[in-house]
């Protein structure tokens, strides 16, 4: 997959949607994590699958430090770019698996893992999350943020009807399926719900519906401590 993301215009295609902070959209995503888990002033973040560096700029103002990680040098690259209009001297990226990040362990508050996870076949989540845990200090959080498969958008998308599928989602994981591996890696969950979307109108129907109805479930947030 690191071939993919190097190769193809993937990261080019959406550089415009992802690099503006100030958008609808980033500004919806960003809402969305701080909700989930917002760091400490003192804390040190771990965002695993940094992409564009959206949440490392947008986090780097809240706590002591940022290191963005991903295994595709052209991602490292833009953000090391996009640092340059940012401030954020407290906010480094480099290229690394994030089976094996090369960090030490126990250095991080939290860890961040926000539209990631349904980029990852099977054996590299839970590389991921053997990992996430490697690096968390003792009551370190682990942030996950994902994509329901179950939602109308994603079907659609599945299914190529009015909706690109993405081909970089290669494996979504079911909110039973994050919870119980996080368990069988001890960790312990502290929140388990469903995120409505950015889409004004759809959004009021989400939550609404999204109780009792899959389809208006549009992202799986889970937030996880790391307790021994």
């Amino acid at each position: 997959m690191r071939h993919f993301y190097d190769t193809s215009d993937y990261y080019d295609r959406e550089l415009e949607k992802f690099s503006d902070l100030d958008s609808p959209f980033q500004r919806y995503r960003i809402s969305k994590i701080l909700r989930l888990h917002t760091p400490k002033a003192t804390d040190r973040v771990l965002d695993l699958g940094c992409g564009w560096g959206t949440f490392c700029f947008a986090l780097a103002p809240l706590c002591r430090e940022v290191v963005g990680i991903d295994y595709s040098s052209k991602a490292v690259e833009l953000c090391r770019e996009f640092q340059k209009r940012h401030e954020g001297s407290n906010v480094t990226f480099r290229c690394a698996s994030i089976e094996d990040t090369g960090e030490l362990s126990s250095s991080f508050d939290a860890v961040l893992c926000a539209d990631l996870v349904e980029h990852l076949y099977p054996e590299l989540f839970e590389a991921l999350v053997r990992e996430a845990y490697r690096v968390l200090e003792r009551g370190g959080k682990l942030v996950i943020w994902t994509p329901h498969r179950g939602h109308l958008l994603e079907i659609l998308k599945a299914h190529n009807l009015l909706l690109k599928q993405d081909p970089s989602h290669v494996d979504f994981k079911s909110m039973a399926r994050i919870v119980s591996t996080l368990q069988a890696h001890r960790f312990v969950i502290e929140k388990a719900y469903y995120d409505e979307s950015h889409l004004p109108g759809f959004r009021h129907l989400e939550r609404v519906l999204g109780g009792f109805f899959p389809l208006f479930r549009r992202r799986i947030a889970v937030l996880a401590e790391k307790q021994s």
